[in-house]
């Protein structure tokens, strides 16, 4: 996908509008919250918290490990 956006001002501000196709890629909407991060050619916009993917990528990996002493923790 290769958009154009175009930066307006809004009030004191400045913003662009998403075209609806772009929010449907994101999965984002009205109210919702996107994330900006930089990336070796650029930007990169998400509607996921880059921090909390990798915080649930490390626990997911600790849960893996460490199933029995979680398991016998639980008891």
């Amino acid at each position: 996908m290769n958009t154009q956006l175009k930066i307006t001002k809004i009030g004191n501000s400045a913003g662009v509008i998403l075209p609806k196709e772009l929010l449907a890629r994101l999965r984002a909407g009205v109210g919702d919250t996107l994330h900006v991060t930089e990336a070796p050619d650029g930007v990169r916009l998400t509607a996921s918290d880059p921090e909390f993917d990798e915080d649930m990528r490390l626990g997911e990996e600790i849960m893996r490990e460490d199933r029995n002493i979680l398991r016998a923790l639980s008891k």
